[in-house]
């Protein structure tokens, strides 16, 4: 919903445009494919508007063609959305989705955490330490210092 809000943020949507119900459509679309979906939709209300002015053009007169004319199409409508999503696509597969949520769940804690996943480190530390910090100073024949 975030990415299809900020892509439309200063184009002008139709109040009965409802962007939680295209946001769910959009289920599994990556940002890239909403915001193509968004631009799709926002040409298709432009070469309306283009179409719909050539035309009022043709049949104005003289003194009617140059008054300022009011856009035709000052919306994005959900006509423009059905055009938009008839060549709107997923750009990446559910096997890709998995791949990447895997990824996300084994390199992510926090995330992992997030979804009741969280897998805890198993080490097998070693019994004996002892000489783990041993008397270094006496066994060490380089010494530069001394």
């Amino acid at each position: 919903m975030s990415i299809i809000k900020a892509v439309l943020r200063k184009s002008p949507v139709a109040p009965n445009v409802n962007l939680d119900f295209l946001a769910s459509k959009c289920e599994g679309f990556s940002g890239a494919d909403m915001t193509e979906l968004c631009q799709r939709a926002t040409k298709a209300a432009i070469r309306e508007s283009i179409a719909a002015e050539e035309k009022i053009k043709s049949l104005a007169t003289g003194a009617e063609e140059d008054a300022q004319m009011e856009d035709p199409v000052p919306v994005i409508t959900r006509k423009h959305f059905e055009e938009a999503w008839t060549s709107a696509r997923r750009s990446v597969t559910e096997y890709d989705l998995q791949k990447f949520e895997n990824f996300k769940e084994k390199f992510d804690p926090a995330y992992a955490a997030k979804q009741g996943k969280a897998q805890k480190a198993v080490i097998a530390w070693p019994e004996d330490d002892a000489g783990q910090f041993g008397n270094v100073a006496a066994d060490d024949d380089d010494d530069l210092y001394n």
